[in-house]
């Protein structure tokens, strides 16, 4: 009887750290993982020439809008979803339940069906400091999203001095496989 991987949900926005999505699926899957990766609209025309190279890497389709009904969209149950890097726009769409792409609205279904759920943000300090990014934080938080920001989590940096390359993608994979033990059945 084959052994089957985990299946982590990675869901990807329009932010710098974007540019590194290969490094972080590779790690995933050197820790075990099988990878589904979904992109907001924005994130995909950045990555849009690379889509091909990040199908063939996840063995998967690239996910970035909601699939018709009753059309198998070849992606295996989620174990657990990350949403990363997470945009002021998702954050905020998610914690209000605004289902203004496919990232978030599954991301919002997570939410409602208890479905392990991390977020990353990827924000700079100056839309860290809008009233709005506390709240949302805080009701994600309050909803059972496990969101790495601040001590021990994101950290934003100046407008214009972020640096992509030092993302923490390694936070999100390791509260992942947290979460999955947590939601493993005996």
């Amino acid at each position: 009887m084959a052994v089957m991987k985990p299946v982590l949900y990675l869901l990807v926005c329009a932010a710098p750290p974007v540019q590194f999505v290969d490094g972080v699926i590779r790690d995933a899957q050197a820790k075990g993982w099988e990878v589904c990766l979904g992109l907001t609209p924005t994130a995909a025309t950045w990555l849009e020439e690379r889509i091909p190279e990040l199908v063939e890497l996840t063995g998967r389709p690239v996910r970035i809008a909601a699939r018709r009904p009753g059309v198998d969209d070849g992606w295996p149950p989620a174990d657990v979803t990350v949403l990363a890097p997470a945009t002021l726009h998702t954050v905020n769409a998610t914690a209000l339940g605004l289902t203004l792409s496919w990232v978030a609205a599954f991301a919002c279904e997570a939410i409602g069906k208890r479905w392990p759920l991390v977020v990353l943000p990827c924000v700079n300090s100056a839309y860290a400091t809008h009233p709005q990014f506390g709240r949302s934080i805080a009701t994600l938080r309050e909803a059972g999203v496990e969101v790495l920001f601040g001590e021990g989590g994101f950290v934003p940096n100046e407008p214009g001095k972020g640096r992509p390359e030092a993302y923490p993608w390694h936070l999100a994979l390791d509260a992942a496989a947290r979460r999955r033990r947590v939601g493993e059945r005996n």
